[in-house]
């Protein structure tokens, strides 16, 4: 009966509610949104001198950015899967080794029930009141405790573990969800992508005219570099006063740790006086308690003519347990105030995505990695920094030609501080190195990274393509210092 009531602890947990994942992810664009505002903001701002459809690359934008979102959304849920599936094998070897236990224990438990009732359930009553030896019935006493304290804690594993299989169970229902969730926005993702990719090809050929007479137009180009320009310019900025907010919430931060820690051993100084305090009192108190029994043994001793010395007061000795009661579960100890919590100045916390653009690495480094860069791209070079355009100004970075689809890497450490589509350049991505050091990345069919992504050299950031109205496949590639562009030769092994 009691291993069956047990037993009942272990039902699977049902499905039909939110899934962690699900949670974590709508978690993560609210996180997102205060970042992406101020980029729209600012990119909103740069185009404010240019009329809104003087460039027939624009009428791409959207399916460029859709393509972009779907592909970098099934690279995401292609990982996510893995992990699921890894997380999924975990739990179901925990679960097996789990019902092991639970299995071996119970046995256990059955074991101990029946020699128990073999024993004939002989109570501690009985045994007292048996007139035996009492040295035996003390033994006897102390047997059946030893006893008693071991079935509960076999009792109190065994529910652990149950409790445990039911934890399990509800995970494993959690994965096997998301893995369904997972599938399902694989099919969604996909259809999206097909859908956007018919569209562009349709919109391309109705352009393709127009795009190629706009390549060719120097103001294009030169309005192009004006508009990265000033966007490089503006994240340097926006970068600067990030910086600047997150040192001062760090020193905000040192400095309620500092009061915090200066209230503590405050706190603690005043408990140990405390405590001192009453030690005195206590020894002073049993000074003249000793005093006063020896004043009072010398009076008597005074009228019966001898004087007695008084044995000075002895500590209680604490009362041995009785055997009977070795097993009861013991009351905890009232446990003394806490000391009241250190008053914090009301302040209004720092927003993550106020944050989300600090440098995430040392202003040194990248500078340090010069002529150790690897290419971000596999492919051929087909244009080089400081090269005529046509009829328009010189490259400011490379053109390197490569098959659609293609991996682009981030060059060095940092953090990325733009990913969007942006004029001129189609699917853009922009990544801060720290010390006003910038990589840029341009005409990728997909962004798979976001803005605040802190990446590794060598990650996967993007893919190349031809969006912007680019004539063939591949990817631009420029690197700035304080806003002005440099020869990545001298940097990059291309």
């Amino acid at each position: 009966m009691l291993i069956t009531s047990l037993g009942a602890h272990a039902q699977g947990a049902r499905s039909g509610k939110p899934t962690e994942r699900s949670k974590q992810k709508a978690l993560a664009e609210a996180e997102r949104a205060g970042l992406q505002q101020k980029l729209s903001a600012l990119k909103k701002d740069i185009s404010k001198t240019e009329s809104a459809k003087d460039d027939a690359a624009d009428t791409l934008a959207e399916s460029e950015q859709a393509i972009s979102d779907a592909n970098r959304a099934l690279r995401d849920l292609q990982q996510e899967l893995g992990d699921t599936h890894t997380k999924l094998q975990q739990l179901t070897a925990e679960r097996e080794r789990l019902t092991a236990t639970v299995a071996l224990q119970k046995q256990q438990l059955a074991k101990l029930l029946r020699e128990h009732y073999v024993a004939g359930n002989e109570d501690r009553i009985k045994l007292l009141l048996s007139g035996d030896n009492p040295n035996r019935i003390n033994r006897d006493l102390q047997m059946m405790a030893y006893v008693s304290q071991a079935q509960a804690r076999l009792l109190d594993a065994l529910r652990a573990n149950l409790k445990a299989v039911e934890e399990n169970q509800a995970e494993a229902q959690n994965a096997n969800d998301e893995l369904a969730e997972i599938a399902q926005e694989q099919l969604q993702q996909k259809a999206k992508l097909e859908q956007e990719k018919t569209r562009r090809a349709a919109l391309l050929s109705t352009l393709s005219q127009k795009l190629v007479a706009q390549r060719k137009e120097a103001g294009n180009v030169e309005r192009d570099e004006q508009r990265i320009s000033g966007l490089v310019d503006k994240l340097n900025k926006l970068i600067e006063e990030q910086a600047i907010a997150a040192a001062a919430e760090k020193k905000r931060q040192e400095q309620l740790a500092a009061a915090r820690a200066a209230a503590k051993a405050k706190a603690d100084a005043e408990k140990k006086a405390q405590q001192l305090a009453q030690a005195q009192a206590r020894a002073k108190a049993a000074a003249a308690a000793q005093a006063e029994r020896e004043r009072l043994a010398k009076a008597n001793a005074n009228k019966s003519g001898t004087i007695k010395p008084v044995p000075p007061a002895k500590p209680p000795v604490p009362a041995k347990p009785d055997p009977i009661d070795a097993d009861e579960p013991k009351v905890a100890l009232k446990p003394e105030p806490a000391p009241a919590p250190v008053e914090e100045p009301v302040r209004p916390p720092a927003r993550a995505a106020d944050i989300a653009l600090a440098p995430a690495a040392p202003a040194g480094a990248f500078a340090s990695l010069k002529g150790q860069l690897r290419a971000p791209v596999s492919g051929q070079i087909a244009a080089r920094f400081g090269t005529k355009r046509g009829q328009g100004p010189s490259w400011k970075g490379v053109f390197i030609r490569a098959a659609e689809g293609a991996d682009v890497r981030a060059v060095a450490g940092g953090r990325v501080v733009f990913a969007e589509w942006l004029r001129g350049f189609g699917n853009l991505i922009i990544v801060d190195h720290g010390g006003q050091y910038m990589s840029i990345y341009g005409n990728n069919q997909s962004l798979l990274k976001r803005a605040g992504d802190i990446v590794k050299a060598g990650d996967p950031i993007a893919s190349a393509g031809n969006s912007g109205g680019n004539e063939e496949s591949g990817l631009y590639f420029e690197l700035r210092h304080q806003g002005t562009a440099f020869d990545p030769a001298g940097w990059v092994k291309f």
